[in-house]
């Protein structure tokens, strides 16, 4: 099963961009390994996020959690989420375990776009973790 499952828009290029811009303002004094992710919103506004390290190397928070956490905290309505985008520089894949599940809890339909196998790609967030514990979950 491939893990892209269709090709990107232009709107996703243009998302993926504003991803790859991110990364600047990662602080990463650490490792150097630079992610920026960026969620657009019904509106057409674009919230971004960027991972920062800690010398306490578990308390690093990662881009995209970043974000979520950005669009909360502005009281962006999550419910209008549109897409995701993940850039890692110098690298590829999608985001990390921890990542998916928090982006799976808030946008479960939302497409995410990121690279994997050298070319830019897009899936649903619930496609990237189908398993996923939900709040549902927590009623057993």
């Amino acid at each position: 099963m491939p893990l892209v499952r269709r090709t990107p828009s232009d709107a996703d290029r243009a998302l993926y961009e504003e991803a790859v811009a991110a990364q600047a303002h990662a602080y990463v004094p650490y490792s150097n390994f630079r992610v920026g992710a960026a969620i657009e919103f019904a509106d057409g506004a674009v919230v971004t996020g960027c991972n920062v390290e800690n010398a306490a190397y578990s308390m690093a928070i990662c881009a995209e959690r970043t974000a979520v956490v950005r669009s909360i905290a502005e009281g962006r309505d999550v419910s209008t989420v549109r897409a995701i985008a993940v850039a890692v520089d110098g690298a590829e894949g999608p985001p990390c375990g921890a990542c998916r599940q928090v982006l799976v809890e808030f946008f479960p339909n939302a497409d995410i776009a990121f690279t994997t196998g050298g070319e830019l790609g897009v899936m649903t967030v619930h496609e990237l973790l189908p398993a996923a514990f939900m709040p549902e979950s927590l009623d057993a």
